[in-house]
């Protein structure tokens, strides 16, 4: 019987070890290597092409924090501190601390308050593993097993490794995780650069995150002993606790950019941007935006691309200033172009042979019949300059020869040039977008139009851009041809063409040589400064994000000065532009009736003249140039039917021609005829000799 109760005692006593081990066995818990992968910081950072900072943006907003610090990166106080008020014997235990636990049982017995026998190793495992540490657990099963935790961390983690993992995993103030942020948010500094009084406030702060400032400051003097001055830590601790104080570790300087990249937590992307060009591009904005004023225009933008490499060097999407919508990225939003696709229009007119720089355009109020009705462009100052060359109505903006160049060019393939140029947002066919795509009708990207811009400096070359180091380099396809793009280039290189519109000393002109075209869209929404260098693309947008006009801002007092001071900060004085390309022939020439002073002139080989003149009228079409196809007109019955004729005008040779309305002889079109007709539509016909009709408009009167 003894036996057997001794057997049955062993037995009770074996199980009871297997309980007891089983109701304490903590769980398992990572290594050190593993707790440091698996750290996922908050927050992603942005840095420029030389590993220079230059954004970041808060991704994660369930806690704030930063990237784990090692314990070499921190200020020696700090752990110093924390191992003093929270584990004093941290470097001698096991990670249970005995004495500190036979000293809170002591003072429990004698009925006063006993200290806590936690150590950091067992908050740490607590930290790895919240099962050790739910709400509530203070049960004897909880602290044995966060104790044997303890004793297997210590174990496989070394001191130094326990006690960084402790200074990065322990909450602080708020949302506030691990050293990293609570230094940066509550001082205003990094971890390195933290003093002892700092050290103290940290470390008041463990035992009660959300204390307030005088109990935190009591705490703190009593951790600084004698040598702490009380006076400073409550004011300090104030300081603390109020508005938060961010060091400026975080320039800001892209922060369009970093909302627009950084997606995860813990990214750490690398740009091509450069970071001291970027604060002068954003400088030069907001000194010109602070010029204007927020009552004439609030936003801007501003970006610069290395003609060679496509690398995006700046990016500005905006300054904020008197913005009502800084979070708008204006570099890359869509807005009306204005005048800035002429160039390409230019180019691809000159390429086809249709027109030379020399070529004479007539600058008079022209109307198109189109599906919506009659469009009359208008030039920028409501006149016209009469007949003028290519190079002047390039260079200074002109709309109506612009169109008159779109006529003989095409919409549609105009729409499919600027979409092999990379204007993608041209989604609809060129009937959508009419006449009025020679004046930029259609909308556009800042970063498109630099890009548009680097492939006329380029020769015609287009490739993408990149604006992260690790983006691919695309071999660069032709869309316009060499010659082509140089002459265009040179147009918009010349001061002197451009002298009857902008002036001689426009913020257009630079010491050295540069291309470059403004344009400003319908309803003065939008204004465009884009133009290159030899080696650099600048291209500046200023407006009002939210669309509506600007007041008093023109083509060269809004992006304008931003592109000059740009320019001037990347240009050097011996440039001289690039040289003429293989194609291209120079000549000396000489206008007719004086249209425009004698120059040198470029053109494409074999297309060369020294003398340009309007052709005869022999040598011209004979067609109906008023009233135009799809005008309507109303009769007013107060004015007599004699006094409300309209006159006809044609142009050609109109000899023995005759106009006939509906089916009646009105008479030789060499005439000056006039005509009144009933209400309906009605057809005018120009009708030659043979009976053959050369030209027909239909007008409405109502």
């Amino acid at each position: 019987m003894k036996q057997r109760a001794a057997l049955a005692g062993l037995l009770v006593l074996i199980l009871a070890a297997i309980g007891f081990d089983w109701a304490t066995a903590p769980p398992p818990l990572p290594g050190y290597a593993q707790v440091r992968a698996a750290w996922k910081p908050s927050e992603a950072w942005l840095y420029d092409r030389h590993r220079v900072l230059i954004d970041s943006a808060r991704v994660n907003f369930a806690a704030r924090r930063l990237a784990w610090v090692p314990l070499g990166d921190i200020a020696p106080v700090v752990p110093a501190s924390v191992v003093a008020a929270e584990d004093a014997r941290f470097r001698s235990h096991g990670g249970i601390d005995w004495l500190a636990i036979l000293g809170s049982i002591r003072a429990r017995t004698n009925g006063a308050r006993g200290r806590g026998a936690s150590t950091l190793s067992m908050q740490v495992a607590a930290f790895l593993s919240p099962t050790l540490a739910t709400p509530g657990a203070r049960g004897w099963r909880d602290k044995l097993r966060q104790m044997r935790a303890a004793r297997a961390l210590e174990m496989t983690w070394s001191k130094d490794q326990i006690l960084e993992a402790y200074l990065n995993l322990a909450p602080f103030r708020g949302e506030a995780q691990g050293i990293g942020a609570a230094a940066l948010s509550l001082f205003g500094k990094t971890p390195a650069a933290m003093a002892r009084d700092d050290a103290l406030l940290l470390t008041a702060l463990l035992p009660d995150p959300q204390a307030p400032a005088p109990r935190i400051a009591a705490r703190a003097c009593r951790l600084g002993g004698a040598a702490g001055d009380c006076g400073r830590l409550a004011s300090e601790a104030a300081s603390m606790l109020g508005p938060v104080r961010t060091l400026a570790l975080d320039p800001g300087l892209a922060p369009h950019l970093a909302d627009r990249l950084l997606t995860k937590p813990g990214l750490r992307i690398t740009t091509t941007l450069d970071a001291a060009l970027q604060r002068r591009v954003a400088a030069a904005l907001r000194r010109q935006l602070l010029g204007l004023g927020g009552s004439r225009a609030r936003d801007g933008a501003a970006v610069v691309i290395d003609n060679a490499s496509g690398d995006v060097l700046a990016y500005v999407g905006g300054i904020g200033g008197a913005s009502t919508a800084p979070a708008v990225d204006a570099a890359n939003a869509y807005r009306q172009a204005g005048s800035t696709l002429k160039p390409f229009l230019y180019a691809q007119a000159i390429e086809r042979g249709y027109l030379t720089p020399a070529s004479v355009l007539d600058d008079s109020p022209v109307q198109l019949d189109t599906a919506s009705g009659l469009y009359v462009p208008q030039n920028y100052d409501r006149g016209f300059k009469g007949r003028v060359s290519v190079r002047s109505a390039l260079a200074g903006s002109l709309n109506v020869p612009a169109v008159r160049t779109l006529l003989l060019v095409g919409v549609e393939p105009f729409r499919d040039r600027l979409w092999d140029t990379g204007y993608r947002g041209l989604v609809e066919d060129g009937d959508y977008y009419g006449f009025s795509l020679a004046l930029g009708s259609a909308e556009v990207t800042l970063l498109e139009q630099a890009n548009a811009y680097r492939s006329l400096a380029n020769g015609g070359r287009w490739s993408p851009l990149r604006i992260t180091a690790d983006a691919p380099r695309i071999a660069a396809r032709p869309v316009t041809t060499h010659a082509a793009a140089w002459i265009v280039a040179d147009m918009m290189a010349d001061p002197n063409a451009r002298a009857a519109t902008f002036g001689l000393d426009s913020a257009l002109r630079l010491p050295f040589w540069t291309a470059v075209k403004t344009g400003t869209s319908k309803g003065m929404r939008d204004n465009w400064c884009v133009g290159f260098s030899d080696r650099y693309t600048v291209a500046v947008w200023v407006g009002n994000v939210e669309g509506d006009p600007m007041r008093a801002v023109s083509g060269t007092s809004g992006a304008a000065p931003v592109w000059r001071d740009v320019m001037l900060a990347l240009g050097r004085d011996d440039e001289r532009g690039p040289p003429m390309p293989p194609g291209v022939e120079r000549r000396r020439i000489a206008f007719a009736d004086a249209i425009e002073q004698p120059r040198t002139e470029y053109f494409l080989r074999g297309t060369g003249q020294s003398l340009i003149a309007a052709a005869p009228a022999t040598a011209r079409r004979a067609r109906i140039i008023n009233p135009a196809s799809g005008s309507v007109y109303a009769i007013d019955p107060d004015i007599p039917a004699d006094r409300q004729r309209l006159a006809i005008e044609t142009t050609g040779d109109v000899r023995a021609h005759h106009v006939f309305l509906d089916n009646r002889d009105l008479g030789p079109a060499a005439q000056q005829l006039l005509f009144f007709a009933p209400p309906g539509r009605h057809r005018l016909r120009l009708v030659d000799q043979a009976s053959r009709i050369t030209d027909q408009v239909i007008v409405t009167i109502r």
